[in-house]
């Protein structure tokens, strides 16, 4: 609706994981070299985890789509499957048979496969996003494929992503013989206020036919930036609700007013935001604190206050 109102081909703050918006961040960067150099380097097993909205599965399409034609891929992203359901889907990924009625059989293909992409120089990787969907028995079943080797490289690299609740899964006592064979470990972690500022900026550029027709006010993106907690996801709803807002006041300056207003409507529909919540509950928080101080203050200095037994009822 307001796109062509700024001169941008689309909106640029849609909540799909378009490569072409990645904004890279110290972290995402980070991770970003790490998993092409988990590849070129044949490391066995890499995990990338951070918080919702952090940017996880856009920074795989962009490492998928940066992979030659030397590479190929299983991306595995609804995980919510059991053992052979997981090895059924690697091997259709593959497009190899996928119809045994075993894990071992599953397994003794999927292993041929590899085998043979071995000896035509290929490099076979596993990509399973959502990864800490995935239950303990499916894990170790990870774990088993991890094994299919030779004498000196691995057969299969398998990339994990997930939230910090992959990461926890893997660190338990019962998971330390998966967690010993993860070799890279990156975190995403939310933007502070100059890479929000960037971000913001980048993905405007990006929709923009020309010269972007808008302006963020200072106060706008520190408003933004606390509304989200840096979080990019929760930045493109507010700023595409905020852009909305100023289109329908037809101007072209996105004004911390205008954010305000945004911010208002999308909690009056439940979509809170980390800083504007955490702000709610410290406020609460600090008028207790000055309440006590009060009462206090009350009992100590007040010279005719009434017997403890009496506050109630006043003589």
């Amino acid at each position: 609706m307001y796109h062509t109102y700024f001169g941008f081909r689309e909106r640029p703050f849609q909540l799909v994981p378009n490569p072409d918006y990645l904004y890279l961040s110290r972290h995402h960067e980070e991770a970003l070299a790490h998993l092409r150099y988990a590849i070129a380097h044949g490391e066995g097993f890499a995990e990338i985890t951070g918080e919702v909205g952090t940017g996880k599965t856009t920074l795989c399409r962009v490492f998928l789509e940066s992979l030659t034609e030397e590479t190929e891929v299983a991306y595995i992203f609804n995980p919510h499957l059991t053992s052979i359901e997981l090895i059924r889907a690697i091997n259709d990924e593959f497009e190899i048979d996928a119809t045994k009625e075993t894990a071992k059989e599953l397994i003794d293909t999927l292993n041929r496969f590899l085998l043979k992409k071995k000896a035509e120089n290929k490099r076979i990787v596993l990509l399973i996003d959502e990864a800490q969907n995935l239950s303990r028995e499916v894990l170790e079943q990870v774990r088993i494929l991890s094994n299919l080797e030779t004498s000196s490289q691995k057969l299969i690299q398998i990339i994990l992503v997930g939230q910090p609740e992959l990461d926890a899964m893997l660190n338990s006592h019962e998971m330390r013989q998966l967690a010993q064979r993860i070799s890279i470990r990156c975190r995403l972690f939310p933007l502070d206020l100059a890479e929000t500022r960037n971000y913001i900026h980048h993905r405007i550029r990006v929709a923009s036919e020309k010269s972007p027709e808008v302006t963020l006010s200072s106060s706008a993106i520190k408003t933004i930036h606390r509304y989200s907690g840096g979080i990019p996801r929760l930045i493109n709803i507010l700023c595409d609700r905020a852009f909305l807002f100023a289109y329908v006041s037809q101007t072209k300056t996105i004004s911390n007013q205008i954010v305000h207003h945004a911010v208002q409507e999308l909690e009056s529909k439940n979509i809170s935001g980390k800083y504007f919540t955490v702000e709610r509950k410290n406020g609460a928080l600090l008028l207790l604190v000055l309440l006590s101080i009060a009462l206090i203050m009350y009992i100590v200095f007040y010279p005719d206050r009434p017997e403890p037994g009496r506050w109630f009822f006043w003589p």
